[in-house]
């Protein structure tokens, strides 16, 4: 059965959220779980590591009224923007920071946080990062093959595509997109490069790769460029034993991720931290020490309902993990 949380005592602005999500931009996904999971709380210390345009830490600010605190991180100065402008009726409480999430820690020390009351995580690529050509996220409008989540990264798409040989690039569509074509697929980027914009890349890959898919035969190449240049799923497998031992005792970690490459990261995380012992099976008595400092909140994944997912689309992939601290090393 699907975990479902209770609408009781939650904000009145996430039931205007929800109400009205057709017409509210760059809609914060599962919304209502992320309030319910987190249990924002008056006085409490929370950090939201993917911040995009501030729509879950709106509602975490809201609900932890009258005086708790929110650090948001975002490496994308677009996101900074539209955050700021969104929780600047919250004054000091927010306080928002160009920076990775894998930089969580030090950021949370630098404000004299040494644990806090709740971390959320929301992986991947933001709505508004789609819908904005020039970032060239998106294979469906014309842009600069780019992808970076900061234009301080060193490496763009395009000096992958265009510079990396074959095999590291069939690698990286093969690991990260999780395409059985990925060598071909890199073969026909090698034989026709330079690219420099997102069109040319996957109106190449359409012409001459069929996914046997519903979705764009460049979905998955894009995808794979996304994560690679951006290091994702590496700084994901570093963060999540740091943002747990950041919690204090009660503190919950809620995440959310959207293709199963985060999702099975999250959840080997979760299954180790909520582990006592970690021996094999047939090793009679325990060496290694472990102790579980988490409990699972959630044992499968939670996921939008169909009235969400109707009203945004986004929703239809995104997983919510939960974990609350119950020891402390």
């Amino acid at each position: 059965m699907m975990w479902k949380p209770t609408p009781k005592g939650l904000p009145r602005s996430i039931y205007r959220q929800k109400n009205n999500m057709s017409s509210a931009p760059h809609l914060p996904v599962l919304l209502n779980e992320i309030i319910t999971a987190l249990q924002p709380q008056p006085s409490g210390r929370y950090i939201d590591g993917t911040l995009g345009a501030g729509g879950h830490s709106f509602h975490i600010l809201e609900a932890s009224s009258p005086s708790g605190q929110l650090l948001g991180l975002d490496l994308d100065p677009q996101a900074i923007g539209l955050a700021t402008k969104r929780l600047e009726q919250y004054g000091q409480r927010a306080i928002i920071r160009q920076s990775s999430y894998a930089d969580m820690v030090e950021e949370a020390a630098n404000l004299g946080w040494n644990e806090v009351d709740g971390i959320l995580l929301d992986f991947g690529v933001s709505s508004m990062q789609i819908d904005s050509p020039e970032r060239g996220f998106s294979f469906l409008t014309e842009g600069p093959l780019d992808m970076r989540f900061s234009t301080n990264a060193k490496r763009s798409a395009a000096d992958l595509v265009n510079q990396l040989p074959e095999d590291e690039i069939a690698d990286i569509i093969f690991r990260y997109g999780e395409d059985r074509n990925g060598r071909k697929i890199a073969r026909t980027i090698v034989k026709n490069r330079p690219f420099a914009t997102t069109t040319q890349l996957a109106d190449l890959i359409k012409k001459h790769h069929s996914s046997g898919e519903k979705n764009h035969p460049a979905t998955r190449t894009f995808q794979a460029l996304r994560i690679a240049v951006n290091d994702e799923l590496n700084i994901i497998e570093a963060i999540l034993p740091q943002a747990i031992k950041l919690l204090k005792l009660g503190g919950r970690l809620a995440v959310i991720s959207f293709h199963s490459l985060e999702d099975r990261i999250v959840k080997d995380c979760f299954r180790t931290e909520s582990t006592d012992c970690l021996c094999p099976p047939r090793q009679p008595i325990c060496n290694c020490g472990h102790k579980a400092a988490i409990k699972l909140i959630n044992r499968k994944p939670i996921i939008a309902d169909e009235v969400e997912i109707k009203q945004n689309s986004r929703s239809r992939s995104a997983k919510l993990r939960i974990a609350e601290k119950i020891w402390q090393p």
